[in-house]
């Protein structure tokens, strides 16, 4: 059974001792259409009051997790069921305004049996101002992260509840537009089973996570300390990760790669993948799963987190052990654009990391639109304010790798490589045969050199993609190249770092 606290218990457990200040207890609801059911609801209100010592479905204040200032709203699913009507909703909105003048990140912690009855279309139509708020909140670039409780229902789900930048949830909790008694009622069947729970949405990518609440302050506090957080000072130079010296970095400039040796090394099922370079450089992670509509692809990696501490969101595909580079579907480069897009909200840099044999080649991702969804994720990433690093990391085949390429600056492994398609294809398309894709590797121009020299990249970091030592140098140049880029590119103006954006692939000029 899902733990149902009070709001009053749930706020002293996840709060620092003594910081919450309540807010706006002055607003409470005044029978807008003298309503009547079994009993008057004045009584209902009255009654609510008395039982849960609230004079309202919502607690709203501020206070502080982890050492985080923030502005609170809570349900009482005791007062009324957590039904919204005109005056929790008042509270939401007003919640939301003041913490944007304040300046501060909300976190919302919603259960509620939905609209109102007692207040008919009156406190229906409260989704809409609620929802607007939200958006005017995000708007202003401040974080916004929701734990959904036992149960979030109704106007409540389907307005403020549901627009978080982070969604949690609570572990069992139900989770639905209409609960199932009232579709069994109104349908007349049985909703199935197990569809609206926290852990059923959360495999299917609405959640992005279940947690229980003594888990919360931990993870609220690690999402700030990144949506909120300040950059580190650079290391010195020569020191970084692990005391790689800067003038190792980068493969020199006379170096060329064999290109159908990079095709090979970068196939290579030991190769150090996404996983492996987090493990190095990334510090206070926090995952985000799903698209945004009800699909996830484990393949696109999405996160907030501190790389070399610098905090950033990054998105890579996620190749799967002892296999090639990851092939995505529509959702995978849906959930991508989700993370480009949280970037720009939170003012956050962008960092992007390719490994791919391909966007996937099957039927349902063609009848979701995946060329589509590529070309949404060109333009996203091409047009965004804030500053972009794209490592090219392994295989980097077709407009699924060049989904996540037009960045300020682009960084290449050695042996990682980029083509419209595999070798082989080509081969394919010219010869009808992949006996000559050798051929066709060195004649595209597809290794890191030859892009280098293209000018498509920016740098080449040597890699050694051996087990242990070697392996874990490879990835600390990464990071501490990475990690040196992108505070360069923090303190270059937006527009110069557009305009070189989209210079670098203007061939023929003007």
């Amino acid at each position: 059974m899902a733990d149902r606290r009070s709001a009053a218990e749930l706020i002293e457990v996840l709060t620092d001792p003594d910081s919450f200040e309540p807010w706006f207890t002055d607003v409470v609801s005044t029978d807008p259409l003298a309503f009547v059911d079994t009993k008057p609801y004045r009584e209902r209100l009255a009654d609510a009051n008395e039982k849960t010592s609230q004079n309202e479905s919502i607690v709203t204040g501020q206070a502080s997790v982890r050492g985080h200032a923030l502005a609170l709203i809570v349900g009482e699913f005791g007062f009324l069921a957590g039904t919204q009507g005109v005056a929790s909703a008042e509270r939401v909105v007003r919640a939301f305004e003041r913490a944007v003048d304040l300046g501060l990140p909300m976190l919302a912690l919603p259960v509620s049996g939905g609209t109102r009855m007692q207040e008919g279309t009156v406190g229906f139509v409260q989704m809409a101002k609620a929802a607007a708020a939200v958006q005017r909140f995000r708007d202003s670039g401040l974080p916004y992260v929701v734990w959904l409780r036992h149960p979030t229902t109704g106007g409540v789900l389907a307005s403020w509840a549901s627009l978080g930048q982070l969604t949690l949830a609570q572990p069992e909790a139900l989770l639905g537009m209409t609960g199932p008694r009232v579709i069994e009622l109104l349908e007349g069947s049985p909703f199935p089973e197990g569809i609206q729970t926290a852990e059923h949405l959360h495999e299917r990518g609405v959640v992005d996570d279940v947690c229980r609440a003594e888990e919360l302050a931990e993870r609220v506090g690690r999402f700030l300390g990144v949506a909120f957080g300040a950059i580190g000072e650079p290391p010195a130079r020569g020191t970084e990760n692990g005391g790689v010296a800067e003038p190792g970095l980068a493969l020199p400039d006379e170096t060329e790669v064999d290109p159908w040796e990079a095709v090979r090394r970068s196939r290579r099922t030991d190769r150090p993948g996404i996983r492996e370079l987090l493990t190095i450089c990334a510090t206070d992670t926090t995952a985000l799963r799903g698209d945004d509509a009800g699909t996830d692809d484990p393949g696109c990696l999405a996160l907030l987190a501190r790389v070399s501490d610098v905090p950033v969101v990054l998105i890579g595909h996620d190749r799967p052990p002892g296999e090639r580079g990851a092939r995505l579907t529509h959702a995978g480069y849906r959930k991508a654009r989700r993370a480009m897009e949280l970037a720009q909200e939170l003012h956050l840099p962008l960092v992007t990391i390719i490994d791919t044999a391909g966007a996937v080649s099957e039927p349902e991702s063609e009848e979701r639109g995946l060329a589509a969804e590529i070309a949404r994720c060109l333009a996203t990433m091409s047009t965004l304010e804030v500053p972009t690093l794209s490592l090219l990391l392994g295989e980097g085949t077709g407009g699924g790798a060049l989904a996540f390429l037009p960045a300020d600056r682009v960084i290449a492994a050695e042996h990682a490589w980029l083509a419209p398609i595999a070798p082989e294809g080509a081969s394919a398309i010219l010869y009808r045969t992949t006996d000559r894709a050798e051929e066709l590797a060195a004649s595209q121009a597809i290794a890191s050199t030859d892009l280098r020299r293209l000018g498509l990249v920016d740098v080449v970091v040597p890699d050694r993609p051996r087990s242990g030592e070697e392996g874990a140098s490879f990835g600390a140049r990464i990071a501490a190249t990475a990690a040196r880029e992108l505070r360069d590119l923090i303190h270059r103006h937006p527009r110069e770092r557009r305009s070189a954006r989209l210079n670098r692939y203007r061939v023929l000029g003007h």
